[in-house]
């Protein structure tokens, strides 16, 4: 199966800076390391935390930056500037700039992310960064997508993720071959080196080197297929 895909990446963070000030220098690399490349900025829309750490500093390099927000997300009494189908500018100080597409579900909002970009990348975050990251892992898994997902494990924030993958590829519930779908990026060993390194640069070399795994284990899927025979886009099937 081969894809080609817009020249855009999704970063999924919390929206909460965390307790690390080594968290918000990652998510401010890695902003303006997107925006130097000319490579589109993607999110999920909020002003908070580390998601508006990295997106502002996205913005503040000149990147397009856009937006994906559940509707009910959007504050009450903010007003809408333009409107296009489901895209919109929002009246929020810092994010004038932000082109925000409006879904109605969580889920729409991932799917949405998914299908304009090339890759996804995780800074530390909580319940709904972790369960982004494994969607997107799994939705490569299964062939719906061809698209690494890259975490840049500041503080060794990720460590226990890494264990709980290598714990299934022990116990015969993740394929070895499956388990090169997630990259980490470890920075210096060091520790007290994270509130200075260069996360972005790091980030952004494996996304652009990055190639599907020759021995990723195919499924035979056709995830374009759907009841009653009509063709679907195959992110319609999550």
């Amino acid at each position: 199966m081969s894809q080609s895909y817009p020249n855009a990446v999704a970063v999924f963070c919390g929206s909460n800076s965390g307790d690390e000030p080594a968290y918000i220098h990652a998510a401010k690399s890695l902003g303006v390391a997107i925006g130097k490349s000319g490579i589109d900025f993607v999110y999920g829309g909020g002003g908070k935390g580390l998601m508006g750490v990295s997106a502002g500093a996205a913005l503040e390099v000149g990147a397009k930056v856009l937006g994906v927000r559940p509707y009910a997300m959007i504050e009450d009494g903010k007003a809408i500037d333009h409107a296009s189908g489901s895209s919109v500018f929002l009246n929020e100080d810092g994010r004038e700039k932000v082109e925000t597409i409006v879904v109605n579900s969580m889920h729409e909002r991932k799917v949405e992310m998914a299908k304009r970009v090339r890759g996804f990348f995780g800074l530390p975050g909580g319940f709904g960064t972790f369960e982004e990251l494994l969607e997107m892992t799994t939705w490569t898994q299964l062939e719906i997508h061809e698209k690494p997902v890259i975490i840049l494990n500041a503080m060794g924030f990720y460590n226990p993720l890494r264990d709980l993958i290598q714990a299934g590829v022990r116990g015969g519930f993740i394929r070895p071959e499956n388990e090169g779908i997630v990259i980490f990026i470890d920075g210096p060993s060091d520790l007290h080196e994270h509130g200075t390194y260069d996360w972005g640069t790091a980030a952004m070399d494996v996304l652009l080197s990055w190639k599907k795994p020759r021995d990723l284990f195919p499924r035979g899927f056709n995830w374009k297929k759907q009841l009653g025979g009509k063709p679907q886009d195959a992110l319609q099937a999550t």
